[in-house]
C-alpha cells in the first residue's frame, strides 16, 4: 500500500488547501488523541497544520490495520461529509495542530472554487483504490509478502553502496498495525532478514542492504 499517496503534488492544490485551512478553526492534539472514531457522525474536515495522524481500523482483539498517516497540508474526514458515519479511526501519532473546518465551510469554498471539487474528488478515488489495495494485500499475500512490498515502498532512493534508507523513522508496532499482523511478528521477520545480511538498522532507522528475496 502506498505510503502517503495522495499528498497534494502541485501548487494549485496546496494553494486551495491553505486557503481552506484558513477558514478553518485551529485546534491542537496531544499524541494518541483520538479525532475521529468509527461509525460515529461527524461532519468536519481536518487539516493538518503540524504534526502527523494516522487513519486505522481495529477490532475488538486490539488488532489495527493503519490505512496511512498524513502530515502538513494534508487532511482526512472527508469521507464523512455525505452526512454517513465515519469509515475510519483518526489519532495524532505526535503533538498535533489541525485546521477543523466545518461541512458548510467545505461547500461554501467549492461554490466560490468549483475546480477545488476536482482536488477533493481525485483524493477521494484514490483512497479508495488504497482501500481496495489494502484489502487485497490482506487477503492474499503472506506477511512476508507484505511486510516486502511495503519496505520497498517506504525505502527511499538507492546510495552509491545500493542501499535504501527509509524515509522515516518506524517501529515494529508501526510496521504490524501497516500489515495486520503482531509486533512478534514483524520483529522476528526483521531479525531473520538482519541475520541474513538483507537489511540493517543504523540511527535507529532501517536500510535495506540489497534486494530482499520475494519468499522467506
Amino acid at each position: 500500500m502506498p505510503y502517503n499517496a495522495d499528498r497534494p503534488t502541485d501548487l494549485s492544490s496546496t494553494a486551495h488547501i491553505e486557503a481552506l485551512a484558513a477558514m478553518g478553526v485551529p485546534r491542537r492534539y496531544r499524541r494518541g488523541a483520538l479525532l475521529i472514531q468509527e461509525g460515529e457522525t461527524g461532519d468536519t474536515l481536518y487539516i493538518v497544520l503540524q504534526g502527523r495522524l494516522r487513519a486505522f481500523l481495529g477490532d475488538d482483539s486490539g488488532k489495527e490495520l493503519t490505512l496511512g498517516t498524513y502530515g502538513p497540508l494534508e487532511y482526512v474526514g472527508e469521507m464523512s461529509l455525505d452526512g454517513g458515519p465515519r469509515s475510519a479511526n483518526v489519532e495524532a501519532t505526535e503533538a498535533s495542530t489541525c485546521s477543523v473546518v466545518s461541512r458548510a465551510t467545505l461547500l461554501t469554498y467549492i461554490a466560490d472554487h468549483p475546480e477545488f471539487a476536482l482536488e477533493l474528488m481525485g483524493r477521494l478515488i484514490r483512497r479508495a483504490r488504497l482501500a481496495t489495495e489494502s484489502a487485497r494485500s490482506v487477503a492474499l499475500i503472506d506477511v512476508y509478502g507484505r511486510l516486502v512490498r511495503l519496505l520497498n515502498q517506504l525505502a527511499g532512493e538507492a546510495d552509491a553502496q545500493g542501499e535504501r534508507a527509509l524515509r522515516e523513522r518506524m517501529t515494529h508496532q508501526e510496521l504490524a498495525q501497516h500489515l495486520a499482523c503482531s509486533r512478534e511478528m514483524v520483529s522476528r521477520l526483521l531479525k531473520d532478514l538482519e541475520t541474513g545480511g538483507y537489511i540493517a538498522v543504523r540511527d535507529r532507522r532501517l536500510h535495506l542492504l540489497k534486494t530482499l528475496p520475494a519468499r522467506w
